[in-house]
């Protein structure tokens, strides 16, 4: 099998994480500049094989579209032309911010360290992917 990769877009940074080769594990990558998205994701796919890319698709609790959804809307078209053989999926991140700084509490990072806005988007990509994970494993 392949990799999958989640994206938890954002305009000053992007949190990255990605699966094992057997889809079981979603683990965090990084946090890069949201300008080396594009240049990032070309590099990993040359080292590594990858299937799909998870987008983190933001919608407002009422699930209307808010100021980023049209931004994700644009770059899941641009990533799929980009990447055609890949297919993109957008998984619905509500609420994914709020858990992942949840998680960082539970984990027993020091305040200062939960702080880092780039652990946090990394954290919301996991969780982003392990959504994913979870959604295709129950339609089986």
């Amino acid at each position: 099998m392949a990799r999958v990769i989640a994206i938890d877009y954002g305009n000053k940074r992007v949190g990255l994480a990605v699966t094992d080769p057997d889809q079981i594990i979603a683990s965090g990558l990084t946090t890069i500049h949201s300008s080396e998205l594009f240049d990032f994701l070309t590099k990993y796919f040359a080292k590594e094989k990858v299937e799909a890319i998870v987008l983190g698709y933001p919608r407002r609790l009422n699930l209307e579209a808010n100021q980023m959804t049209k931004i994700v809307d644009d770059l899941a078209v641009s990533l799929g032309r980009k990447f055609s053989t890949m297919k993109v999926v957008k998984v619905d991140e509500r609420f994914t911010s709020m858990m992942a700084a949840q998680t960082l509490v539970m984990s027993g990072l020091k305040k200062k360290d939960r702080q880092k806005k780039e652990l946090l988007d990394e954290v919301a990509a996991t969780i982003i992917l392990q959504s994913y994970l979870d959604q295709i494993r129950h339609k089986l």
